[in-house]
């Protein structure tokens, strides 16, 4: 048995439109993604995540390539891969607004043709886990989006799939509400579950995620930890100082290796490309008159801004 809960190979998808040229989708990508992993698919809007986990939990069909969940080809052996995973869609697609939480658990269990008093103890046991007995039987309406989005994991759940694939989990949550989230992520991964999470979000990917593979246009540029896809780009460091306590900052362009200096309010983050520079920049600084300031690597939002741009970014 392998040790790969995903397995995808030369996996191309293009959209044939009856009007309008070909989309493509997905160009010739291969990943794997091991047993007990949560593995981040970072991008913009349209570079091909969705489009991804739709092959991968049967819902499309790939146009060339071959992908495998739990050692089960997704096209070949389809009813094999179905109880095996689980989708958790972002906002409310997937979910009965109209019947309750309970309901909406107990249908959905019912598709997976689980034994009625499975089907209850299974139910009752989810909505504990992720917060809503007390709201169990009001209608989903009636939720908030945190709560909607946690019945969304609970849904995922409830046939105790193995692979969970999160698709935008946390847009639009609340700050406590996608803090919340995260912590149920962080308990999936203790019990060996393995987790695809398609995201935009750096702060997200960098938090929860093991491995990170970037992806955009329908490519893979990099598939590493999220500390060594910063490691990309070890030559950068980063400058945070207060300008009150500098004298001499307007001399900070004209210095070989500043790419920029970002000036918000009292705060300046100073962008250097590579060592040489920083020990300069340190000491003019420091003869300025600056007695506090903080040196950083780059994050995993620089190493994003480098290979894909601006395009689609939302942090």
């Amino acid at each position: 048995m392998s040790n790969d809960a995903v397995v995808v190979e030369n996996l191309t998808r293009i959209y044939r439109p009856r009007r309008g040229s070909e989309v493509l989708a997905l160009d010739r990508i291969s990943l794997t993604v091991p047993y007990g992993q949560v593995h981040g698919l970072l991008g913009p809007n349209g570079a091909g995540k969705t489009t991804l986990v739709k092959i991968l939990s049967t819902v499309l069909a790939p146009t060339s390539g071959r992908a495998l969940v739990c050692g089960h080809d997704v096209t070949v052996h389809t009813r094999l891969v179905k109880p095996r995973i689980g989708i958790v869609f972002g906002g409310e697609r997937g979910l009965y607004t109209r019947l309750s939480g309970r309901q909406n658990l107990r249908y959905w269990a019912s598709l997976y043709r689980l034994p009625r008093a499975e089907i209850s103890r299974r139910t009752d046991s989810l909505l504990d886990r992720v917060g809503l007995a007390d709201r169990a039987d009001e209608r989903v309406e009636t939720y908030s989006r945190g709560m909607k989005q946690r019945l969304h994991l609970a849904r995922g759940l409830i046939a105790d799939a193995s692979v969970l694939f999160l698709d935008e989990p946390a847009t639009g949550l609340d700050p406590v509400a996608a803090r919340e989230f995260r912590r149920l992520v962080e308990q999936l991964r203790t019990e060996g579950r393995t987790v695809l999470l398609t995201t935009h979000d750096m702060a997200e990917a960098e938090a929860l995620c093991d491995r990170v593979t970037l992806i955009d246009h329908g490519r893979i540029l990099a598939t590493e930890s999220p500390r060594t896809l910063a490691g990309l780009a070890t030559r950068r460091r980063y400058v945070t100082v207060d300008a009150r306590d500098a004298e001499a900052l307007g001399q900070l362009d004209a210095l070989p290796g500043v790419d920029r200096v970002d000036r918000d309010g009292n705060t300046i983050r100073i962008h250097v490309d590579h060592t040489d520079a920083l020990e300069a920049v340190l000491r003019l600084l420091v003869e300025s008159g600056v007695t506090t300031l903080c040196t950083s690597p780059p994050g995993l939002e620089e190493v994003y801004l480098d290979l894909i741009g601006d395009r689609g970014l939302a942090v």
